[in-house]
């Protein structure tokens, strides 16, 4: 029966760490068993020869070998067994020169050659060796033995038993397999709980699950429309997708970096980073509107996802164009009504000179209101956007004048960016006040805009917080959020290298100044000289022809 590859995480690590610690340990006790034999056979031959050094440094040994027989009774036999059954040796032997033994455990051999070679011993050398004589298998160890003149006159061998350092081989494995053991358990325990946690961690999936599952997380986080940036628990990036990275303006390199480091400081970072906390927080990065969500995870990092919404709020500020539009057509349709109802009385009352000059009046009214934006202000655009936003203060009460010192003909490097700003500055002020001012002058190349209210002022301690992003006093219309006017106003701008401030207004509102350098392209025609007149007023029983071509802002 073929045995499966399991295919979960934890057990095929489970498996392999046990396979792995008990090949280690194997190994240990391979590599310790093989010297130890070794090790024990060298400690045997060594205690060998110390005995025999020690039975030939007898001085009676010599004398007793000369004087007397090889004889079981005789007094080197009996000296040896002495020492022998002291020092637990297997045998000692005394022989003279010839090799004759003159002792030896089993007395019958006394008097016969010895089994083994002795030429090296009484050659004047210590023979250490492992050989197999009369007794069997010993450890071996031979000294020369010499009389009082140093002479040599016969040898010394001693034997221990092999079987006694086969077993403290034996000894010494079965300890080393306990060890071993208990350290395999130890091993296998530690190896299971390891696995456990990998499996709590991998959730019990399979290593071809999770290859799966990252390849469909690279697809889906590359191919889906929505930004995607994960941060470890210190703030470096660590994921980012195409659609982030273009929304972001983040390079291929940001991966690894912190993010305050890839990012301006700003509220962007401030949200993704978890300084700003909420649901759903509009921030603006460049020329885009994002919607950012922060998600933290469990290792203390956190995922940011960004939609991008910068076409959904020019489409909002759009349909804010054409209610302001139907707002201006109502408020001219109730106009017109009445005055063709006054024209209608003058006419059936037989007035016809009167009514013809109430006729040449209204259309005067209407091309000197309309003339006099045009003749101050040489931008079709803004000029459309000034007569429009007078309709909606119109319908609304309200008064919008041009200040006497509006003076700006100069041709407008991208008017859409002027429109941006204006009518953001308008529309914050319509809603806050009564009365409202506009202003526009041209320093060099510069646009100067600056829009006075007479409403309830801005705090000091608000003056910088209107312009962040997502700020807001306003509710939020339904079909887009509040808090981007007035940051694009800011973000604008900055672009050009200008700036955007809020001021105290004397006698109480609010003062909008927003400097645009390079914003114009100087008009090199020879100037007209200045101009004179009142404050153009348009709102409060003023009528105003054109559209509106601005964008919604929030105070």
């Amino acid at each position: 029966m073929r045995i499966r590859w399991p295919r979960r995480v934890f057990a095929q690590v489970l498996l392999v760490q046990l396979a792995t610690t008990t090949g280690v340990l194997m190994l240990v006790t391979g590599l310790f068993l093989a010297p130890l034999s070794a090790q024990l056979d060298e400690a045997s031959m060594r205690q060998a020869l110390a005995i025999a050094q020690t039975t030939a440094a007898e001085p009676a040994l010599p004398r007793e070998l000369a004087a007397t027989r090889p004889s079981p009774r005789g007094p080197v036999q009996a000296e040896a067994d002495r020492i022998r059954q002291h020092t637990g040796a297997l045998y000692i032997v005394v022989m003279d020169r010839n090799g004759v033994r003159w002792s030896h455990t089993d007395t019958a051999r006394i008097g016969g050659h010895v089994s083994t070679d002795p030429s090296r011993a009484l050659a004047g050398r210590d023979v250490m060796d492992i050989e197999r004589g009369t007794l069997g298998l010993s450890a071996r160890g031979k000294v020369p033995l010499r009389d009082a003149r140093g002479r040599i006159v016969g040898a010394v061998s001693v034997g221990m038993a092999y079987g006694s350092v086969r077993g403290e081989l034996l000894s010494a494995v079965r300890g080393l397999l306990l060890y071993a053991g208990a350290a395999l358990a130890a091993g296998a325990l530690a190896a299971y709980a390891v696995s456990r946690r990998l499996q709590r961690r991998t959730h019990g999936l399979a290593f071809a699950d999770i290859s799966a599952l990252l390849d469909e997380r690279e697809a889906m986080l590359h191919g889906i429309r929505e930004g995607v940036v994960a941060l470890d628990g210190r703030g470096r990036v660590r994921l980012v997708n195409d659609e982030a990275q273009r929304l972001l303006g983040l390079g291929p390199g940001a991966a690894g970096r912190c993010l305050d480091e890839v990012l301006p400081p700003g509220r962007t970072a401030d949200v993704l980073t978890g300084r700003v906390g909420g649901a759903d927080l509009l921030t603006v990065c460049g020329d885009r509107v994002l919607v950012a969500n922060r998600m933290p995870v469990r290792d203390g990092g956190a995922v940011a996802t960004l939609r991008d919404r910068t076409e959904l709020e020019l489409l909002g500020r759009e349909l804010d164009s054409t209610h302001g539009l139907l707002d201006a057509l109502r408020a001219q349709d109730h106009e017109h009504a009445n005055r063709l109802h006054t024209l209608l009385g003058l006419l059936e009352l037989g007035l016809y000179e009167d009514a013809a000059q109430f006729v040449a009046e209204v259309s005067q009214a209407h091309r000197a209101s309309a003339e006099q934006v045009a003749e101050r202000v040489g931008d079709p655009l803004l000029a459309a956007l000034l007569v429009g936003k007078s309709a909606i203060a119109a319908e609304r009460g309200a008064v919008l004048r041009i200040a006497p010192v509006t003076e700006l003909r100069e041709r407008v490097v991208d008017p859409r960016d002027l429109v941006t700003v204006l009518g953001n500055l308008i529309d914050n002020a319509l809603d806050a006040a009564r009365t409202v001012e506009v202003e526009l002058r041209a320093e060099g190349s510069t646009a100067v805009v600056r829009v006075s209210d007479d409403g309830p002022g801005v705090p000091p301690a608000m003056r910088e917080r209107i312009f962040a992003e997502g700020w807001t006093t306003k509710r939020s219309p339904a079909h887009r959020g509040r808090g981007i006017g007035l940051a694009l106003v800011r973000r604008l701008a900055g672009r050009y290298g200008g700036m955007a401030r809020v001021t105290a207004r004397a006698g109480g509102g609010a003062v909008f100044t927003v400097v645009l350098p390079e914003a114009l392209v100087p008009d090199t025609r020879e100037s007209a000289g200045p101009r004179t007149g009142g404050t153009a007023a348009y709102g409060r029983g003023a009528a105003a022809d054109g559209a509106e071509a601005g964008t919604g802002g929030a105070r």
